[in-house]
């Protein structure tokens, strides 16, 4: 049988898995891939009259505008690297922990409610996830501050008004929105696991914390290598409508990064093609180091996206 008659007769055999499937592609062909055309912008002086076709060729102009001529360039990529390092140490580990934990609970009423509880924060918008941040942290009315001041006799402090607090209170806000429905996938490779291999352990004498050590995060490892390259693809992208209601003239030096810089000069100042510039260096940046670790991963373990 020919290439091509394999395909249709696969086609044809799996039709309905591939009618499930035909809405995501379309959503990434439509709004992912023929976007992509517009990359032309960031090679061209970009006039909305004139169009992508007509608009002045000018090369690598707004890469080095960016890197040698924008005053705040290096802080930007600074804080944005600094932003994604934090968020990988501290977020990134945080769903297996609470994954194990949940697994390791025997009370299953106990361990819904618990699992519900953690999920909830997921389903606030980031608007309002802001607007319990800015309330919880006022240095006049806010609980952390009451907290500080009546328990402690410390005088109130403007968290949102010190550079040094921002990184913390921005990574310590997406570990309490993301972590519960970060579990999700964990808990389902966790669910994989054989569990004869769980009484082979107990029958030899491993204890509990042996059995999670050798067994349960053995049994993660896959989806733990995956999760981390695909994150790595957005490392120089940070949540951006958060830090845009967060930051403020007083947290600039440590808030201001790539996309909040990106959307003032493209959106505000409508310099579409710095912007998209700008952008494009963000991409390609994901795509070196998604690619970089999916080799480095390949080679020392049998997981990896490709």
């Amino acid at each position: 049988m020919s290439k091509s008659s394999h395909l249709w007769f696969m086609l044809k055999k799996h039709k309905a898995l591939y009618l499930l499937m035909l809405p995501g592609i379309l959503y990434y062909i439509i709004f992912k891939y023929v976007p992509m055309y517009g990359i032309i912008i960031a090679f061209q002086d970009f006039s909305v009259g004139r169009g992508i076709m007509d608009s002045k060729f000018v090369g690598l102009k707004h890469f080095i505008e960016f890197f040698y001529v924008t005053p705040d360039s290096w802080k930007l990529i600074r804080n944005t690297v600094m932003l994604n390092v934090y968020d990988l140490i501290f977020h990134f580990p945080a769903p297996i922990v609470l994954a194990i934990l949940f697994h390791e609970l025997r009370n299953k009423f106990f361990k819904g409610f618990v699992q519900s509880i953690s999920y909830m924060p997921h389903f606030l918008s980031t608007v309002v996830i802001a607007g319990i941040l800015v309330t919880f942290l006022s240095p006049t009315t806010g609980v952390a501050n009451h907290f500080l001041v009546k328990i402690f006799g410390m005088d109130p402090i403007m968290f949102l008004g010190i550079p040094e607090w921002f990184r913390t209170i921005y990574v310590g806000s997406e570990i309490w929105q993301k972590v519960g429905w970060g579990t999700i996938l964990y808990l389902a490779a966790i669910a994989g696991i054989d569990p004869t291999l769980y009484e082979a352990a107990k029958m030899d004498g491993a204890n509990r914390f042996q059995q999670m050590r050798h067994i349960t995060l053995i049994g993660m490892l896959p989806v733990m290598i995956i999760l981390f390259v695909l994150n790595l693809g957005h490392f120089m992208e940070t949540g951006f409508q958060k830090i845009l209601l967060l930051y403020n003239s007083m947290n600039y030096e440590t808030s201001d990064v790539i996309n909040t810089f990106v959307y003032r000069r493209g959106i505000l100042d409508a310099d579409f093609s710095f912007a998209t510039a700008v952008g494009l260096f963000q991409s390609v940046i994901g795509l070196v180091l998604v690619v970089t670790a999916n080799r480095i991963v390949r080679k020392y373990s049998e997981t990896s996206l490709w």
